[in-house]
């Protein structure tokens, strides 16, 4: 093979088709989450194989692994799409509110941060066991952004509002994660999967109540 053949070959070394599928470079490595964070919903972190997702997506696992390092490093990159569609749940709650003066407003946008955060987990636990226990520090709490961010975007809402008090606002965003994400392993986990929708919910309201009142 010459020189130009050689460079055109490595230039499309991705390009790879099953049936109507075509990736190509560039692309592959968004298929392949893809293909990892289906795995996760199915079945949480242990579904997700990278020799696997390369299967499922129609490559080889050489191509997969020109993408990822490893296994820990393609559920890093799960972790990282889950923790970025529950922001974005979260965020589209918060913003739809559009209920009294400001106070109100920042104590019910709080309230429905959390229980968007619960019934996330519950409709994709899965894909949210994998986007916690597989986490990197920084797709957790990224300032200003990830579910992190929604949190103390809130919190200082309400404190501009005046709901809350300037000096207790410093670990108030560890007291509330602490809360909701308790809350939703119980509920995954724990003693409470148990309990029929409407006492779950009942018992989630009652949670940010005494959340916000110790605020």
């Amino acid at each position: 093979m010459d020189s130009a053949a050689r460079k055109v070959d490595t230039v499309n070394m991705d390009v790879r088709t099953t049936g109507d599928r075509s990736y190509h470079h560039g692309n592959l490595r968004a298929a392949l989450i893809d293909t990892a964070v289906e795995q996760a919903r199915a079945g949480g972190a242990a579904e997700v194989v990278l020799r696997d997702a390369a299967r499922r997506t129609g490559v080889s696992h050489n191509a997969a692994y020109r993408h990822f390092a490893d296994r820990d490093d393609l559920l890093a990159a799960v972790s990282e799409r889950g923790m970025e569609e529950l922001e974005h749940r979260m965020r589209e709650r918060v913003s739809t509110l559009s209920v009294g003066g400001p106070a109100e407003l920042a104590s019910a946008r709080l309230r429905a941060a959390g229980r968007e955060y619960v019934h996330f987990a519950l409709a994709e636990p899965g894909l949210f066991t994998t986007a916690f226990t597989c986490a990197r520090p920084k797709d957790v709490a990224p300032v200003g952004h990830g579910p992190y961010g929604v949190l103390t975007a809130v919190l200082d809402e309400l404190v501009e509002a005046g709901v809350l008090p300037a000096e207790r606002r410093p670990g108030a965003d560890v007291t509330c994660w602490a809360a909701v994400h308790g809350f939703a392993v119980l509920c995954l986990e724990g003693p409470l999967r148990d309990l029929p929708d409407a006492e779950r919910d009942a018992q989630l309201e009652g949670l940010l109540d005494r959340v916000a009142r110790g605020l």
